[in-house]
């Protein structure tokens, strides 16, 4: 399950590890409870097991055995513990205690033996001692077995671990309030930073302040900015672009008003046809300066979802001068084409590179005069493929150059045609497609050379 809390995925995080910590210290904490319990239960067996060997006498050539009092109550530590005990002499004679208490096993080799054993149904600790009997002979040496049930080693090892478990619990409780507050002190900047971002009385694209912030979110608050600084830009651009595109639909509109309203008011019949046929031409040339808009509106970054579409560069010019091809043709104008020598595959959106053809195309037929040639050439190089669109127009003057690719600059010199978006929707889509566009022969009288490169194709691409 996702956590959309980033303080309960923080906890999570760092008190999981923290009780995986814990559950270890728990387990050794049994060890070291356990270890403590075996020690002091040894460390009991083996006094009580002394205290009877110290008894242990020969009287009269006969081994005398008396269980001290004290051996025997070190053991009552109020848990109810059983205790048994046995002395035996060398050869297997019983001198005291229980004939059936085990012993240690053979292959024990230390002195004294400690082991445990199940007794009558109980486990049991028990310990081993071989005593030395001055006078005893062949008796000596006698075996002393003492052992005790486990009621007080168990409650010693839940003491320990109750104390363990505890301390442990307290560390785990303080660790989880320290982290707790912590976390809330640690993302108290996230929070002044939604509370910037949402805050009704600055600028919403003001940049953010890095300094009151940690290290590891100034390059949040830094991507923030830089994408402010874009909206910004792009709502200038399009600011800019509205105010310009009312400005460059009022004239024509004003001037269809007037030409209608001279329309209506015209008696003679040839002044009528001559306003209305002024009328139609204003009325196309202002539908090509909306189609112009909304082209470059497309042509806008982010104004479109990225397509990679593969194809050849050549039969996409190919298609777009056979559409031009009447037009040429009732202008009296020479559209040529020349293909590329070798086959070369570009990736991009294939709809906008058209209309880039599209613009160039359009712009040269209205620029070259009656008789003119208009070339459309392909050339395919290893990496890159440019298109070429030269005519024998009149050209562009030096000083205007650097403007022609802003958005409804028109060369006077030229009569002010068109809308003064074509090569602007151009350079957009050259620039989306990763290109580049040059101008060429850029002199009054020598007609213009436009030239687009694009990146060839690498590797093939889904439409």
């Amino acid at each position: 399950m996702k956590l959309k809390s980033l303080r309960s995925y923080l906890l999570i995080w760092l008190l999981v590890p923290l009780a995986g910590v814990v559950l270890i210290n728990v387990f050794n904490g049994y060890r070291a409870a356990r270890h403590t319990a075996d020690m002091v239960t040894n460390r009991t067996l083996l006094a009580a097991a002394n205290d009877i060997a110290e008894e242990v006498s020969v009287i009269d050539n006969v081994i005398d055995v008396q269980i001290p009092p004290a051996a025997i109550e070190m053991f009552n530590t109020g848990h109810g513990d059983l205790v048994y005990y046995s002395v035996t002499t060398r050869n297997g004679q019983l001198l005291a205690g229980l004939p059936d208490l085990p012993a240690a096993s053979q292959t024990a080799t230390a002195d004294p033996a400690f082991f445990a054993h199940t007794y009558r149904g109980r486990p049991m600790s028990l310990v081993s001692l071989a005593h030395p009997v001055v006078g005893a002979d062949g008796a000596s040496p006698v075996t002393i077995v003492v052992g005790q049930t486990l009621n007080g080693h168990r409650a010693m090892v839940l003491d320990l671990l109750e104390g363990s478990i505890l301390q442990q619990l307290i560390l785990i409780a303080g660790a989880a309030l320290l982290v707790h507050v912590g976390l809330a002190r640690g993302l108290a900047p996230l929070l002044w930073l939604r509370d910037a971002v949402l805050d009704d009385k600055r600028d919403a694209l003001a940049p953010l302040p890095t300094e009151a912030v940690q290290t590891e979110l100034r390059p949040l608050i830094d991507a923030l900015n830089q994408y402010k600084s874009r909206v910004r830009a792009q709502m200038a651009t399009q600011s800019r672009f509205i105010a310009n595109a009312a400005h460059q639909i009022k004239t024509p509109l004003t001037l269809l008003a007037t030409q209608a309203a001279f329309a209506e008011r015209a008696a003679d019949p040839a002044e009528r046809a001559e306003a209305l046929g002024a009328l139609q031409t204003s009325t196309r040339q202002l539908a090509h300066l909306v189609n112009q808009l909304l082209t470059l509106s497309r042509a806008e970054p982010g104004a479109r979802r990225p397509r990679a579409d593969l194809f050849a560069l050549e039969d996409l010019a190919r298609s777009v001068l056979e559409d031009f091809a009447g037009l040429a043709l009732s202008r009296d104008i020479d559209l040529g084409f020349q293909p590329s020598e070798r086959p070369a595959m570009i990736v991009g959106d294939e709809t906008m590179l058209r209309e880039m053809i599209v613009n160039l195309v359009d712009n040269a037929l209205r620029y070259t005069p009656t008789g003119g040639v208009v070339t459309v050439s392909v050339l395919a190089k290893e990496s890159t493929v440019s298109l070429v669109v030269a005519d024998n127009g009149p050209g562009i003057p030096s000083a205007d150059v650097p403007h022609v690719f802003e958005r409804f600059y028109r060369v006077l010199a030229n009569g002010g045609e068109g809308s003064g978006l074509g090569l602007a929707i151009v350079q957009e889509i050259v620039a989306t497609a990763g290109g580049t566009v040059a101008l060429a022969a850029a002199e009054q009288g020598s007609g213009l050379t436009v030239t687009v490169t694009l990146p060839v194709a690498t590797a093939p691409a889904a439409r």
